[in-house]
């Protein structure tokens, strides 16, 4: 057996204790969350090496951003771990019961996944977060970080795996893949004898390569093409401070808006109110010939803007003749993550829900809720940008199957 086929065995083999952990799931991960506070300092320094080595290699700096762990960083990190805890566990649950007329009772409960396999990127708060959720949902995980994060995640790892190992579950409930090369990703996804699932989040590139690659199942996340409409009717100042929060809070994750789409009737007096707001944190503005008649100082617009996840400080600006244009637009370039309408008219905000199929659709609110923890699910595994089985932020439920249970007193066929 390969060194990734034996990580799998044992990954299956804790999968299977797991079923009946019970109690123990809490009592590892309350575990969890203190041994990452305890050990802050090791993880900081690991940290170091992994944003040393970025900027040798002249990592933009929304991507370093994405990279770095802080002490508040590493606390938010045991802190979604304590949620998690405190979550109810899904595992048992019924889901429905009936009687059938030969005296059968059937039941519908939940139960795990079995295995997750997860390719991530540079944000070591994944490692954490993602073995948080699939240990409370009673799956197994094997981990496969990026080389950006490799030190940071290798050290989140060895933490965990420690920490869950004298709580009492098997250490292999967790498992990180240390070798970063294509062949590692490529060999995870051919690990079908023992994943359940594969889970990419990352780069639209990343995804893309795992869903064509993959002979394991797998759930889409993390592409995020998404959108704010203005609406004629807008208040302006909503509209730009949304449109600020959903690009420069964090312009590097998936739930930052990526292009705004301004109604013609009111875009002289808002792209310029919106711009002003942009500038205090030095947006570049991709515009439209009609809106960059409006506003200086800005570039041109290519088709490729409008089909762009930057994640960075840029932003793709058109101004479209109704709603109805609004919503070609993002049917057209948008990838199916979170789009947002401002307006004060019910009706368009109605007809932008009800028309925008997207996982997320908001009126006026900044797309950035987009969040497992925004949403009361505690952490989250990623955001599912597809429709089967589970969509949008991914929380505990989202991580499970089902199975039927059926009880007789000797019926046959």
């Amino acid at each position: 057996m390969t060194t990734m086929e034996i990580m799998g065995a044992n990954a299956k083999q804790a999968a299977r204790f797991l079923l009946t952990a019970g109690d123990l799931k809490n009592k590892a991960l309350l575990a969890i969350a203190d041994a990452l506070t305890e050990n802050c300092d090791t993880i900081i320094n690991a940290n170091d090496i992994d944003i040393a080595a970025a900027k040798e290699n002249n990592t933009r700096a929304s991507l370093i951003d994405r990279l770095t762990l802080t002490p508040a960083r590493i606390e938010g990190m045991a802190e979604g771990v304590r949620q998690v805890a405190a979550l109810p566990d899904p595992i048992g649950t019924v889901l429905s019961g009936s009687s059938r007329p030969n005296g059968l009772k059937i039941e519908k409960v939940r139960v795990p996944l079995g295995v997750v396999g997860i390719i991530f990127e540079a944000r070591p708060n994944v490692t954490s977060d993602a073995a948080a959720l699939c240990l409370k949902s009673g799956n197994a995980v094997i981990l496969r970080g990026g080389k950006e994060a490799i030190n940071s995640n290798k050290a989140i790892a060895d933490i965990m795996r420690n920490a869950i190992e004298k709580a009492g579950l098997p250490k292999d409930c967790i498992s990180l893949v240390e070798d970063t090369t294509r062949a590692s990703s490529v060999e995870l996804m051919q690990l079908s004898d023992y994943l359940d699932v594969l889970i990419p989040r990352g780069s639209a590139n990343l995804i893309n390569a795992v869903v064509q690659n993959s002979k394991v199942p797998v759930i889409e996340t993390g592409a995020g093409n998404c959108h704010v409409y203005v609406d004629d009717t807008a208040d302006i100042e909503m509209a730009a401070n949304i449109i600020f929060n959903a690009k420069t809070s964090r312009p590097s994750v998936c739930n930052a808006i990526e292009t705004i789409l301004v109604h013609k009737d009111i875009a002289e007096t808002a792209l310029p109110s919106i711009k002003a707001r942009l500038d205090e944190k030095d947006v570049t503005l991709r515009c439209c010939e009609r809106s960059a008649k409006i506003l200086s100082g800005v570039e041109n617009a290519t088709e490729e803007d409008w089909a762009t996840e930057y994640g960075d400080y840029i932003l793709a600006v058109k101004v479209v003749d109704s709603i109805d244009e609004a919503i070609s637009h993002i049917a057209k370039y948008s990838t199916g993550h979170s789009e947002c309408i401002v307006t004060k008219d019910y009706a368009n905000a109605q007809k932008f829900t009800d028309e925008v199929d997207s996982a997320a659709v908001y009126v006026n609110s900044s797309t950035r809720f987009t969040d497992g923890g925004e949403f009361g699910l505690g952490a989250e595994i990623g955001i599912s940008t597809q429709k089967l089985h589970a969509r949008g932020p991914m929380g505990l439920n989202e991580l499970t199957s089902m199975k039927f249970i059926i009880r007789g007193n000797g019926q046959i066929r």
